[in-house]
């Protein structure tokens, strides 16, 4: 588990424009890790998790581009059945809601989801490794 930096990308809702974003952060050597778009009526938010996130902010920013960041939690899952069902569990018992969550299982990989969670401080505890003390005989 790693804490990121998302990129919120606040883009005019036509062709090419996602293309014209992707080439360009492409051209200056950046990374998309991870990539969601919601599609509103005259605009989209295209959420990005990226190489060099400071990097993309200051060239996005340049280009007039409306860019806001925040915190997700990057979590390496197995890819098998059950294995969100099991984070999602752990969180909601522990009273932190997931306010949206995206992305991808490789093949034959761990799955990678970048969660925006109500309390990130709260979910990263939760979430922690648990230490086993010494054993007591």
């Amino acid at each position: 588990m790693r804490v990121a930096t998302q990129l919120s990308v606040f883009l005019e809702n036509r062709p090419g424009v996602l293309a014209e974003v992707a080439a360009d952060l492409a051209r200056h050597g950046i990374s998309i890790r991870a990539l969601t778009v919601a599609n509103l009526v005259d605009h989209s938010v295209v959420r990005l998790v990226v190489s060099e996130p400071q990097k993309a902010l200051h060239l996005l920013g340049d280009r007039g581009v409306l860019v806001v960041t925040s915190s997700v939690l990057a979590l390496a899952m197995p890819d098998k059945a059950g294995a969100l069902a099991s984070l999602a569990k752990r969180l909601g018992g522990a009273g932190i809601n997931i306010d949206y969550a995206y992305g991808s299982a490789p093949i034959g990989g761990r799955a990678v989801v970048y969660v925006k969670p109500s309390d990130l401080r709260k979910a990263r505890a939760t979430l922690a490794p648990r230490r086993r003390g010494p054993r007591r005989r």
